[in-house]
């Protein structure tokens, strides 16, 4: 292990889908840097290292991530000044449910970032030295989610930190990373959950029976935040279904003025609930495709979905799934880059209708 023979990097990258436990596996690796009886590649778990860690507060550990500015206040935020709340949410939400930590932000509709400012504050806390331990870690949440003069200021420290200084950062899309910061990590995959795996978590830790929690898993595909939201009702994902329903029956009717009506809504609603509606649309094209092709093995869909998808999929086909996925993707894009959501939107519904029917 790398921390065994002292050759953690100076700033590992863990990488992949989110749900994943990519965060969890983040602060079980600075808690064993950090242990003090550490054996095998596990903690001790009662040293005062581990029971720090365990209450998120250990004084070598830095936590960093995407925030949002509060009202009424010009100043750009900082992580620290969320800290409770991010602390709050890690016990909730081990698994780092990006919607979860907006509602825990009191915003659903904002856009998380990391503010120059955060840059800043890494730098002074960082001129101190280890007080506890060997190491100070920094754990960074959503890297992708930096603004650029954020990573200029933090570029020289990620490259070059101090010798009592490591750099954990945690991404769900790391393609979104600025390259001047992505090419300065090493990198590790961390894969989905397999089926099997989501089926034991489901029974161990939310009673599930077999039957049920097999097929929360075959929808959830390896990721726990949609496995328990699939436990109950997500409103959230009824939203989006509802919202695709309306588009695509509009586009076929060619309704163009109930269309604009449509986008504008959806636009009301926030960037960041643009950018999940649009992935959430991306997939339930595939979804259709393949439903199309009767290969049921291979759908994801709830039973809400699919009763839908039954007279929709055959829509969705060779000539036009390709373009159509384009269209969203191309849209996803253009509201990351603070496009007019409320063009993009009517954008989106003049391209559907023309690719609806071919």
């Amino acid at each position: 292990m790398m921390v065994d023979s002292d050759k953690l990097p100076h700033a590992l990258l863990l990488e992949g889908p989110s749900g994943a436990g990519k965060f969890a596996l983040a602060r079980a690796t600075a808690q064993y840097l950090h242990c003090e009886h550490r054996s095998g590649g596990e903690p001790c778990g009662v040293c005062p290292a581990c029971l720090q860690h365990q209450s998120f507060n250990h004084i070598d550990t830095i936590f960093s991530f995407p925030v949002v500015k509060k009202k009424n206040d010009s100043r750009a935020p900082v992580s620290s000044d969320y800290i409770d709340v991010f602390c709050d949410f890690l016990a909730e939400t081990p698994m780092m449910d990006f919607d979860r930590w907006l509602v825990k932000l009191d915003n659903v509709n904002a856009q998380p970032v990391m503010y120059v400012d955060e840059g800043a504050e890494l730098l002074r806390r960082l001129s101190f030295t280890a007080h506890g331990a060997r190491y100070k870690v920094v754990l960074m949440w959503l890297p992708e989610r930096m603004q650029e003069p954020t990573a200029n200021k933090l570029l020289k420290l990620i490259e070059e930190p101090s010798d009592d200084t490591r750099f954990i950062l945690v991404s769900n899309n790391p393609r979104a990373i600025l390259p001047t910061i992505y090419s300065r990590t090493q990198r590790v995959e961390v894969r989905r959950y397999d089926d099997a795996e989501v089926v034991a978590w489901l029974m161990g830790e939310k009673g599930l029976s077999a039957d049920d929690a097999a097929e929360i898993a075959r929808l959830s595909e390896g990721n726990l935040n949609k496995a328990a939201s699939l436990l109950g009702t997500s409103s959230r994902s009824h939203d989006r279904l509802e919202q695709f329903i309306t588009l695509m029956r509009l586009a076929y009717q060619r309704k163009i003025v109930e269309l604009r009506g449509w986008g504008d809504s959806l636009a009301a609603e926030g960037r960041e609930t643009l950018l999940s509606f649009f992935e959430y649309a991306t997939g339930m094209l595939r979804e259709n495709y393949v439903y199309a092709l009767r290969v049921g093995d291979l759908n994801r869909m709830t039973p809400e979905e699919e009763a839908f998808s039954r007279n929709f999929s055959p829509f969705v086909n060779e000539r036009n799934v390709e373009q159509l996925m384009t269209v969203f993707d191309t849209a996803r894009a253009d509201i990351a880059g603070n496009t007019n959501p409320r063009i993009v939107c009517f954008d989106v519904a003049l391209k559907v209708i023309l690719l609806l029917k071919r």
